[in-house]
């Protein structure tokens, strides 16, 4: 259910095109948006809405598809022309017409039925206001790290100057510059290296190679300097924008190292530590003997490690699960000369089983906080209980889920007003964080909750407390209890199902 509070204030600075040819539905509508946005401008018909188009910035267009003149999708197809990824919310009374399949092949954003139900226009509008707003936040933040990107190389071509005679001492202070902002990828920076020497070593590479392959390797993620914390810290899967966001971080510290006389030599390397043999890799997609050779092996050490540390969604691979997906990635991915020399080289590493993404720190602790507790009622997401389910499917840590099923609680939102609702909501996540001291609590599905333990737990005290909270009240609940040790629970989508 969307918060319409967050929308109008993330919609405030928004400029809003409506096109929409029946006088009745134009005029309710406009009522309506005005609520949401500050600046909106009205169009008659797609020939009146195309020629403000031309004169005006707009961030969203909302549009009729059928509409004498010019339609909407002739004018979805003009404004595209003008501005390929302008945000289009179409409105029709005909899901299945032409025009509105038309319409989706151009890559509209969302679409809505006529009669307008405004549930479902705020849910629309909230999806295409939300991702506008991303979208502004990771530029403005992109501008401000390349500002610091500009002075941290300035500052760092400074320092070389002065640390010539001790080049071990300056390297090390660029690594901490790394562990500052994310442990995890300092970690894997040193490892990496390690990886690499090791390989280089193998494949009969001299002293000198071997250190610049070993610098190379802890330094081949400083790029990520300029990757926003939102992107970075994130972790979950990476969007489209977010994933495109971090593969910047190539060219940013092929850049920076580049500028420094010091750290040329380096520069190449780390250019291409994510390039493939197939040809599919970034930022340049170059392919086989194209590829710097130390890169080469930069690739192999970097996937292996990746492969062999434990991550908040996904298990470790042992280290010959590791090298067994090496070979299947000779030719593709990898370079096949470097997997043969990789698989002796790597074969008596020991991994460091303490090595995890799991957050140590209080700072570690709210980073990961901020991707995984639900803000209103600060307990768990479903995003975490979805890795929680599939980590707990081979460790076997927790041995009962609680289900709370909350009934009617629409109703009582509209009859309340959603600020009693996320009231109800906060004191309701309290109270059972109270109660289930030991367990992990998440909210799911907007309104209900789910409880992980590690021993079975009586309800009984919890039943009564639930039936103060919920007295003269049109909610009514119930639990469903699931025994983990007889029942396999792997994903959010099973819970569905429970009734």
């Amino acid at each position: 259910m969307i918060n319409l509070k967050k929308l109008i204030d993330l919609s405030k600075e928004l400029n809003i095109l409506y096109v929409e040819d029946d006088s009745t539905i134009r005029a309710s509508m406009t009522l309506y948006l005005l609520k949401i946005f500050s600046n909106l401008s009205v169009a008659n018909d797609g020939v009146d809405g195309l020629q403000l188009y031309e004169t005006q910035k707009f961030d969203i267009v909302i549009t009729d598809l059928s509409m004498p003149r010019m339609n909407g999708l002739e004018m979805i197809v003009k404004i595209k022309e003008l501005h390929e990824n302008q945000a289009i919310l179409i409105t029709t009374a005909h899901a299945e017409s032409e025009y509105m399949l038309k319409s989706i092949k151009l890559g509209i954003d969302g679409y809505i039925i006529k009669p307008f139900e405004y549930e479902q226009l705020n849910h629309e509008l909230y999806k295409i206001v939300e991702k506008l707003s991303k979208y502004a936040e990771n530029e403005e933040y992109k501008k401000m790290l390349l500002d610091m990107v500009e002075k941290k190389t300035s500052d760092i071509t400074q320092m070389m100057l002065y640390q010539n005679d001790n080049y071990e001492k300056t390297l090390l202070s660029m690594v901490e510059m790394i562990e500052d902002r994310d442990t995890y990828t300092a970690g894997h920076s040193k490892r990496v290296a390690q990886y690499c020497q090791k390989i280089a070593q193998q494949m009969g590479y001299g002293e000198e190679e071997c250190a610049i392959i070993y610098q190379a390797g802890i330094l081949h993620d400083i790029g990520k300097v300029a990757t926003p914390d939102a992107v970075l810290l994130n972790p979950k899967g990476l969007n489209e924008i977010e994933y495109k966001l971090i593969q910047e971080h190539v060219e940013v510290g092929y850049k920076l190292l580049g500028h420094i006389p010091m750290f040329a030599s380096l520069a190449e390397i780390v250019h291409s530590h994510h390039e493939r043999f197939d040809g599919n890799g970034y930022p340049r997609g170059v392919q086989g003997n194209e590829i710097h050779p130390l890169s080469r092996i930069m690739m192999v050490a970097d996937a292996f490690d990746a492969m062999t540390t434990n991550r908040i969604y996904k298990a470790r691979k042992s280290v010959q699960e590791a090298l067994d997906e090496l070979i299947g990635l000779k030719s593709l991915q990898f370079h096949p000369e470097v997997v043969d020399y990789a698989l002796v080289a790597l074969k008596d590493i020991t991994i460091d089983e303490n090595i995890s993404q799991v957050p140590r720190t209080k700072l570690e602790q709210e980073r990961f906080a901020y991707f995984y507790k639900d803000r209103l009622t600060n307990v768990y997401n479903q995003n975490y209980l979805e890795i929680v389910l599939m980590k707990n499917s081979y460790e076997k840590e927790f041995k009962t889920m609680d289900i709370l099923f909350l009934n009617h609680f629409s109703t009582y939102n509209k009859q309340s007003g959603w600020d009693k609702g996320d009231t109800f909501l906060h004191v309701l996540a309290l109270s059972l964080n109270e109660y289930f001291k030991n367990s992990l609590v998440f909210r799911i599905f907007g309104d209900d909750f789910v409880v992980l333990s590690k021993e079975k737990v009586d309800l009984a005290g919890l039943n009564r407390g639930l039936d103060t909270l919920m007295q003269d009240t049109c909610i009514e609940y119930k639990f469903k209890s699931v025994d983990l040790e007889t029942t396999k629970i792997e994903t959010v989508a099973q819970i569905e199902h429970i009734s």
